[in-house]
């Protein structure tokens, strides 16, 4: 991706941003809220909000841009980038990078693929990653969460622990991939610790503001707001490959054909795509599709890239 070829032209961002969530709104359709989570399934499905936030240093947003919700699988990003970044390559030994084909939760290619998941953004794999995280650092939710507030600078980014409860209550198919993955010697701490740990992560409430300012690790070629490096180019390069292929369930290939960005969905409602070299954006209405995603948010990154060209294609 490069930037705009004719140089000292400002981008009104803002203006964009309105565009793309006026298109997503004149859509009939607007999805239902996961209800097998109890605690999500009262969301408002007409809310939406929108946030870009620029490697310049710039943040935009329109609607709900600043209100809360639970981040859910958009979570399972940063704890592989975590996991990559304090232990290095070793976690693709036990994870793939395939896409499943099937549902986020399914448990059907375990047992033939030797507990080995085909990618980080789906359940199972993203348990594996917690596992990993966990036994780097001790913490693998609040290594997550403090990533979080350090990259936004907000600092009351926490899990909420009411929809953790919510997920750990009614997670027994959670509970059943962890058994079957340690069964195979792929978890490493014990199954509750790493549940409890995955909730956790997955409970944790940001806007839209506060994840697109986070996910411009991505953008900047895996450094991050001070300037550190969290991963190397070739580490962030692949984050992005696996995002563009795994990050939006069994829909990844339509996400691709449609909005032309790596991205991760999840099911509280909430999309982060990003930008290579310019920025990260954040969608977040809770109506979802089949597959887990939200319907205005892939409307409006859809209507964004359509209208600018800002594609990896």
């Amino acid at each position: 991706m490069r930037n705009d070829n004719v140089q000292n032209v400002r981008v009104d961002y803002q203006q964009l941003l309105r565009d793309a969530m006026d298109t997503a709104r004149r859509l009939p359709a607007r999805g239902r809220p996961a209800d097998y989570i109890p605690a999500l399934a009262a969301a408002d499905p007409e809310a939406f909000g929108m946030a870009l936030a620029t490697v310049d240093g710039e943040v935009h947003g329109v609607g709900d841009w600043e209100h809360p919700f639970s981040i859910q699988s958009v979570s399972k990003l940063f704890t592989v980038a975590l996991a990559l970044a304090e232990g290095g390559d070793g976690i693709w030994q036990r994870v793939g990078r395939e896409p499943s084909g099937n549902p986020f939760n399914s448990l059907v290619q375990l047992e033939s693929e030797q507990g080995i998941p085909r990618n980080p953004f789906i359940n199972a794999g993203a348990l594996v990653a917690t596992d990993r995280l966990l036994e780097l650092t001790g913490d693998a939710a609040g290594t997550v969460r403090d990533f979080l507030r350090a990259e936004s600078g907000n600092r009351l980014i926490a899990t909420d622990d009411g929809v953790a409860s919510s997920e750990a209550r009614h997670g027994h198919r959670n509970a059943a991939l962890a058994h079957f993955i340690a069964s195979y010697g792929n978890l490493r701490n014990p199954v509750d610790s790493v549940l409890a740990h995955y909730y956790a992560h997955c409970a944790i409430s940001a806007s839209c503001r506060d994840l697109a300012l986070a996910g411009l690790f991505l953008a900047r070629h895996g450094l991050r707001t001070d300037g550190s490096r969290l991963l190397t180019r070739s580490e962030a390069k692949r984050v992005n490959a696996v995002l563009l292929t795994c990050g939006t369930y069994d829909a990844a290939g339509e996400f691709a054909f449609r909005v032309g960005l790596p991205g991760k969905s999840g099911v509280g409602g909430g999309v982060l795509a990003v930008l290579p070299g310019r920025g990260a954006v954040c969608v977040w209405s809770p109506g979802l599709d089949a597959a887990g995603n939200s319907v205005l948010g892939v409307a409006a990154l859809d209507a964004l890239t359509t209208a600018t060209g800002w594609s990896v294609f």
